[in-house]
C-alpha cells in the first residue's frame, strides 16, 4: 500500500488470489480502523479528494492494470475479499460457482442492484453473477458497460 495506490487481495479466477489495486480514497490506515458503514457519510475514513475519487469512481480506473494482467476482465462478478468469500461459501450454496469466470471492474450485479456491498445482499448478487455466468456473450457485455456509462454519467453510484 501506498499514499498513491491502495491494494487489497481478492478472490479471483479458479479460486486463485491477486493483487487488486485502487486509487487511495481513504486516509492511510483506514483499514485498520474498522468502520463498518462504509456508504455513512460521516465515516471518517475519507477525505475530501478521496470522497470525490469514490462519488465518480475514478478509484476504479488503476483495475485496468488488473485486466491488463489477466487477473480481470472488464465485465463479471465483482472479486470479493479471501476472507468474505470464505464465509460467504459457507452460508450460501453455490457460492464459488462465480469464480468459474475472471472477475470484473463492473457486472450484471452492479448494474441492477442498489446495493451489493453487505453480506445480507451476497444472495441477490450471487443470483445476478450466476445469470451473467450462464448467459455471457458480447452482446450481454455490451449491455452491462452502457448501463455502467449511463450510471456513471447520472452519479447515480456510491
Amino acid at each position: 500500500d501506498g499514499i498513491i495506490f491502495f491494494r487489497q487481495k481478492r478472490v479471483g479466477k479458479n479460486g486463485v488470489p491477486f493483487g487488486f489495486i485502487k486509487f487511495r480514497s481513504q486516509i492511510l490506515g483506514a483499514e485498520k480502523l474498522g468502520w463498518e458503514k462504509s456508504e455513512d457519510k460521516n465515516d471518517p475514513r475519507g477525505y475530501p479528494f478521496g470522497n470525490f475519487l469514490r462519488r465518480t469512481y475514478l478509484d476504479e480506473l488503476p483495475q485496468i492494470w488488473n485486466v491488463i494482467k489477466g487477473e480481470m476482465s472488464f465485465v463479471g462478478p465483482r472479486p470479493e475479499r479471501p476472507e468474505f468469500a470464505r464465509e460467504l461459501e459457507e452460508a450460501i450454496p453455490f457460492y464459488r460457482v462465480r469464480e468459474l469466470v475472471l472477475p470484473g471492474i463492473t457486472g450484471w450485479a452492479q448494474v441492477n442492484m442498489e446495493n451489493d456491498a453487505t453480506v445480507s445482499d451476497a444472495p441477490e448478487k450471487l443470483q445476478y453473477d450466476l445469470y451473467y455466468i450462464k448467459n455471457r456473450s458480447i452482446f450481454l457485455d455490451l449491455i452491462i458497460l452502457m448501463k455502467t456509462a449511463l450510471k456513471l454519467l447520472q452519479r447515480s453510484g456510491r
